[in-house]
């Protein structure tokens, strides 16, 4: 079956686009990390979740011991993010 000019064109611009990221010279090299630097990485995406998630729960939490055990534990995960972030 036929395809209409439009689909026709999208399609080029399509291919167009993806031949543009393909082309060797605008690969660049990726940074290589360490496997500490990885580490220290990974850490800190888990902490950020960690913190999101228990913010989450904070805001609908109505146990006043619970929410002070949330906020303590928020704490720490702040310090604990602060800590990683300030390593070069």
């Amino acid at each position: 079956m036929a395809r209409g000019w439009e689909s026709k064109a999208v399609e080029a611009q399509q291919d167009e686009v993806t031949q543009e990221a393909l082309r060797p010279e605008d690969v660049r090299p990726k940074k290589r990390d360490t496997p500490e630097e990885r580490a220290r990485l990974d850490r800190i995406a888990s902490l950020e979740m960690s913190r999101n998630l228990t913010l989450d729960k904070l805001e609908t939490a109505a146990n006043p011991n619970y929410r002070q055990t949330l906020l303590r534990a928020l704490s720490a995960l702040d310090d604990e993010l602060e800590e990683l972030k300030r390593v070069p």
